[in-house]
């Protein structure tokens, strides 16, 4: 097993317990504000092109317009929904998912399996590792970044992966939840000069 593998299952192993009465009063405030159900569930793409239902607590609701559209998610996010996603715990069922080996700590977030269709050999090419709780994009802008950018992050990460960057992504991760995202354009072009082997 590897040093970031074994960091993986450390570090989640010890985070599930110590969530657990988070956990149960993140699912009580949801049911008593927004109603069931209190998980979300999706399919996702893991390492290898695999798919698996990830499982998050749930932010949105179901909400359509008079035609039948959903509506935007940002008029579909609940208040206890922005709060939970502003500091991340909306994420930590995602614990499991990096225990059982579908995730990992650090890595590029889990797209659907038609994302990575759509974005054809790069969608293939940030297959290569585990999708990630959190990852460079995240702490580099995440919401603010255009989905150009994200890509262009995630696959700097999986060309550079170590063991002391994700130890720093996960300090950076902490810095975002309490100070808020912003973006680094020094980051940003450094992955875009990086990456150009993928698109030529």
């Amino acid at each position: 097993m590897s040093s970031i593998r074994l960091l993986d299952v450390g570090i989640s192993a010890v985070g599930l317990l110590v969530a657990v009465p988070v956990m149960a009063a993140v699912a009580g405030v949801i049911a008593l504000t927004d109603g069931r159900p209190i998980l979300f569930r999706q399919r996702r793409v893991t390492r290898d092109g695999r798919l698996f239902t990830l499982v998050k607590f749930r932010t949105m609701t179901n909400m359509h317009d008079a035609d039948g559209h959903l509506l935007p998610d940002a008029a579909r996010t609940t208040p206890v929904g922005r709060a939970l996603r502003a500091v991340r715990l909306d994420e930590l069922p995602q614990l499991w998912h990096i225990l059982t080996g579908d995730m990992a700590l650090i890595g590029p977030r889990p797209l659907l399996p038609e994302t990575i269709v759509a974005a054809g050999k790069l969608g293939q090419a940030r297959c290569a590792v585990r999708p990630g709780l959190t990852g460079w994009a995240q702490v580099n802008g995440n919401t603010l970044l255009s989905d150009a950018d994200k890509m262009a992050l995630d696959l700097w990460y999986i060309d550079h992966r170590s063991l002391s960057l994700d130890i720093n992504i996960l300090w950076r991760t902490v810095l975002v939840a309490l100070t808020g995202e912003r973006t680094d354009p020094a980051s940003i072009r450094r992955a875009y000069e990086s990456g150009a082997r993928w698109r030529s």
